[in-house]
């Protein structure tokens, strides 16, 4: 039968008899070169960079561990229609009686820009107050105001509670030691020299 076809016929049935009679040649071809060659090209990148695990980076590790912090915060702060960066100021405004503005920045870890959006908000909701410095009437002080220490007796109790039952899940001597150990950390990176500084403030 083979014989009664054309050569290129006769090639190709020859070619599908010889899978047939070897699997192998069937599983070579299922094979997808692309797959493979995109997972050999990541493993050969991944050797190629000389850095650390992506696991094992210190920045991310700081973040996913903020993350899991916050995530318990927020559903308390949008009840009282707050973000995380409105609470973060009027935290740091409770403990002091006034802060020049680009202070409260650098003490909050906000962009200028950033912060003075926060300030307008806070300020519209009558939550701070903002004059003019003494010193320079270039500048602008603000403090938190009576209705915004109220806003802060309200939300403090839930607030309380979350840091309650993570101490109790963590541990009370771990979560100390570990608030200790940052700030040794941040102590000790301050003093480093930093090749080309930015903005050392954190935006989020």
């Amino acid at each position: 039968m083979i014989n009664m076809l054309n050569v290129s016929d006769q090639t190709e049935l020859l070619l599908v008899a010889a899978q047939t009679r070897d699997p192998r040649s069937t599983m070579a071809r299922k094979k997808s070169p692309r797959n493979s060659g995109s997972r050999s090209a990541t493993a050969s990148a991944a050797r190629r960079v000389p850095m650390r695990d992506f696991s094992r980076s210190l920045p991310m590790s700081l973040l996913r561990a903020r993350e899991a912090v916050m995530r318990h915060f927020r559903p308390s702060l949008r009840n009282h229609g707050l973000t995380e960066q409105q609470w973060r100021i009027l935290r740091a405004l409770a403990a002091i009686d006034a802060i020049e503005v680009t202070e409260l920045a650098r003490v909050a870890f906000l962009l200028g820009p950033s912060l003075s959006r926060i300030l307008r908000d806070l300020e519209a909701r009558q939550l701070i107050e903002r004059r003019v410095a003494k010193a320079d009437l270039r500048r602008s002080v603000v403090s938190i105001s009576a209705k915004g220490l109220k806003l802060m007796e309200a939300v403090a109790p839930s607030s309380e509670a979350i840091y309650a039952a993570m101490t109790k899940h963590y541990g009370a001597r771990k979560l100390a030691e570990l608030q200790d150990m940052l700030g040794v950390l941040e102590s000790s990176l301050s003093g480093m020299k930093v090749a080309d500084e930015g903005s050392a403030e954190a935006e989020e």
